[in-house]
Formats: C-alpha cells, structure tokens, sequence
C-alpha cells in the first residue's frame, strides 16, 4: 500500500504555506505523491482554482515525491492546453507528474465554460485518447482559428514516456467502468458512498478492466482517506470531531444543491438543527470507525488492511479538512509510522 496526501478544502489564513511544509515533509519521508484539486468560487476549496499552477510550485519545492492533480475538471478546459500544463509541470519536475481527469459536480465552477456541462461525461472520457496520444509524441487534429483542420503536437514533450491518468469516480458506476474500459486507474473517495458500494463498484473496474484486455496489475486504485493520526484514540476523536463534523455538515448541502427534483423538507437544510446534528453525528461515527484514517496507527492499520482487500493500492490521505495545520504537521509522524508498516 502506497500512501500520498491529499487537499481539496484549505485555509485561507495561510494561503499555501500548509500545502508546501507538507508536501516537504512526505518528500523527505518516502511517500509516494501530492495530489491538489480543481475548485472554483468556493471559499471552501478557493484555494485550488488550478492545479498545474500549484504543481509547479511543489515541483521546485520537492525532489522525488510525485506531483498530481487531483482533478483537473476536464470539461472546463481544451484537452490540449490540460496536456500541455502538465508537460511542463513534468519538466519542472523532472519527469514526476501524473495526472486525474474529473467531470465536475458543481454547476459554479461551468462558470468559466458554460457550454461544457450538459455534455460534460462525453468530454472528459473522449480526452483521455487525445491526452495519451499527446503524450506519447504523435500529433493530433484540431481546428485552429479559421476553422482549418491542423495538425498539433505537444511542446515542450514530457520528460516521462507515459502519463499516469487516473479517472475520478464517486457515485456513478458507469464512470468505473469506463475507467476500465479505458485502462485508466480510478481517483475514489467514500463520502456519499459506503464501504459496500465501493467494494461493488471496485469489482465492476476490474471486471471491465480485464474484459477490454487491460492487466490489472497495470493500474492504481487510489482512495481517497480523510486523515489524522495520533497515540491515542478518544483524543484523535475530540480532536477531529468539531472540524470533521463541520465538513460533513458542507459536504450535505452541498449535495442537496446538486440534487434535482428534491422534494420540498428532503433536504438537509430543511430539517431541524437538533436532526441535523443527530444526522452528521451518526456520519462521524460511521467514518471514524470505518470509512477514514482517524485514531492511532493500530486502529487505522485495520482500516487499511480492508480496503487493500478491495483492490486499493494507494491511500491518498485528505489532511486539510479543518484541523489546526500545527496539530496536522505534527500528527504526521503518526501517519509516516503507518505507511512504514506496509512499505
């Protein structure tokens, strides 16, 4: 089992600070990657408007670890300029980027590409060939500014020969499948999604993958894991509960916003606060002990062992979810004695 870290919400406070202490300290202590997000117009998650950006920065700032995005919004951008961003980020780097495809769930974010919404699966799906192809030095098809058809390639060339490409996939089982179609490795997370239905849909990958003559021991599956380690575990609970719980509570209304056709008192909002928080605290006792890295190294161990029974390969731990950056840093050495376990 591999283990990388992960953001997705920040703190503005400190801007970047956070994200750059952290990705030195899993450089220097044999984890495996950084993964930064694609989020707009969001106070919780501004911080990441563009990934290749700050890939670039932890590329100067890293020597070995690998540097992935994690995901560009496919939908949002040309799958050109997405493979030329990334080529540079591998030359930054010196042939360590890697690199996951998302289709997006917030309409918001179609602020800066409107016409990419409604067909936004089609689009993601079709430049993973594009990207590849770009990638490996042939040249693609495009129409230029007069509407001629013009043959491109991608400058400056990658130093890697191959692009890791993950897909991202959450609730859909067709997007996992189509990851194994594609040969692709998967991007995952369990929140709005059980233990159970990941073990399904994981089996739906594999299946699909080795149908289309792809070799499972070609590709990664990477799950993403909220994350805090300590020695002991009511403390770690009263710890992480306050800004865990608090996340659960955003995450729920922001799934009620994407929701159509909700029925009027459905939603979360809807309900009282005194059924709002025994809901959110039923969410944090069901993550805590089964769906997250929360406790100690030997709680936490358990948790991994599961799901590398499911087919995950790597753990991308999801450390920026509200706890004081001070208690994260320090609580890394915990997590660092856990990855040695499964080095």
């Amino acid at each position: 089992m591999d283990f990388s870290l992960i953001f997705f919400s920040g703190d503005e406070k400190n801007k970047y600070r956070f994200v750059l202490d952290a990705a030195r300290y899993a450089d220097e202590h044999g984890f495996t990657a950084i993964w930064t997000p694609e989020r707009h117009f969001h106070r919780f998650g501004g911080l990441y408007p563009n990934p290749a950006v700050l890939g670039a920065a932890l590329a100067m700032a890293t020597r070995r670890l690998q540097i992935r995005a994690g995901s560009v919004i496919l939908p949002l951008h040309s799958p050109i300029r997405v493979a030329e961003d990334w080529s540079m980020v591998d030359n930054l780097s010196r042939g360590r980027a890697g690199l996951a495809l998302a289709t997006g769930f917030s309409p918001v974010d179609f602020a800066i590409n409107p016409a990419g919404w409604a067909d936004r699966r089609r689009r993601t799906f079709d430049a993973v060939g594009t990207i590849r192809e770009l990638w490996e030095g042939a040249p693609v098809f495009v129409e230029d500014g007069l509407g001629n058809n013009v043959e491109v390639e991608l400058h400056p060339q990658p130093v890697r020969s191959e692009l890791p490409l993950w897909l991202t996939c959450t609730k859909n089982p067709e997007t996992f499948e189509m990851a194994g179609r594609l040969g692709c490795n998967v991007l995952t997370a369990l929140i709005d999604m059980t233990n159970e239905e990941l073990e399904e849909k994981l089996a739906l990958y594999y299946k699909t993958l080795e149908e289309h003559g792809h070799d499972r021991e070609d590709v990664v599956v990477t799950l993403m894991l909220h994350t805090f380690i300590g020695t002991d575990l009511d403390e770690v609970r009263e710890t992480v509960r306050p800004a865990f719980t608090e996340y659960l509570r955003s995450f729920f209304t922001v799934i009620d916003s994407q929701k159509k056709n909700l029925a009027p008192g459905a939603g979360v909002r809807d309900i009282s606060d005194a059924d709002q928080d025994e809901l959110i605290g039923f969410a944090f006792d069901k993550y805590f002990g089964r769906g997250a890295l929360l406790g100690t190294p030997d709680s936490c161990a358990a948790v991994v062992d599961r799901f590398h029974g499911m087919g995950v390969q790597e753990i991308a731990c999801l450390i920026d979810f509200g706890v004081e950056e001070g208690l994260v840093m320090e609580s890394l050495g915990q997590l660092d004695e856990l990855r040695r376990r499964y080095a």
